[in-house]
């Protein structure tokens, strides 16, 4: 079946876009949620006012919310996890923590539904891709690590800046530069 993408659909295409799709995904998820309608010949007309419309919103949104993007993007987040000999946790890191996360250090309101990540199974370092509009996807660095161990914070600019701050001055107590450096 051919449908004529009303929205932005990931995964598919940009609004304004003729796609053939599976005859079921087109007529019991695409056309009941208004993000398409099929392609006859009065709506392939349509296609090129559809798409004008799509970019200005496109703009609109991408202008709003860069602030967000560029605030997010490259942001490093630590979680404690209980993990077997073998490095798997005995749980899993969602995208809804992760999204928690991100909301609570950045006060922002990102939905777990736009974090592009399976659930994180294993100890390490991950990325997770964080899906604002089409065109604007930040990427944030997840570390895991087993919980009551001490990590090794990666060299980032914001770690080596506040690692510089603490050679200048006197060095606390090392139970505390820990904590002062995983705050940052």
């Amino acid at each position: 079946m051919k449908v004529l993408l009303v929205k932005d659909v990931h995964k598919l295409g940009r609004a304004g876009d003729i796609k053939k799709v599976a005859d079921g995904y087109g007529r019991n998820y695409l056309i009941p949620q208004g993000l398409a309608m099929l392609a006859t010949p009065g709506a392939i007309k349509q296609a090129e006012n559809i798409r004008a419309r799509a970019n200005a919103a496109r703009e609109a949104m991408n202008t709003e919310l860069s602030g967000v993007a560029a605030k997010i993007d490259g942001a490093f987040l630590t979680f404690a996890s209980k993990a077997g000999e073998t490095g798997k946790l005995y749980g899993s890191i969602t995208p809804q923590m992760i999204a928690d996360a991100l909301n609570a250090k950045y006060g922002t309101k990102i939905d777990r539904h736009i974090v592009d990540i399976q659930p994180i199974r294993t100890l390490g370092e991950h990325k997770a891709s964080i899906r604002l509009t089409v065109d604007l996807i930040p990427v944030v660095k997840i570390l895991v690590h087993r919980e009551g161990e001490s990590i090794d914070l990666p060299e980032t600019p914001a770690v080596a800046e506040a690692s510089d701050e603490l050679q200048e001055t006197p060095p606390p107590p090392s139970n505390d530069a820990a904590e002062t450096i995983s705050s940052n």
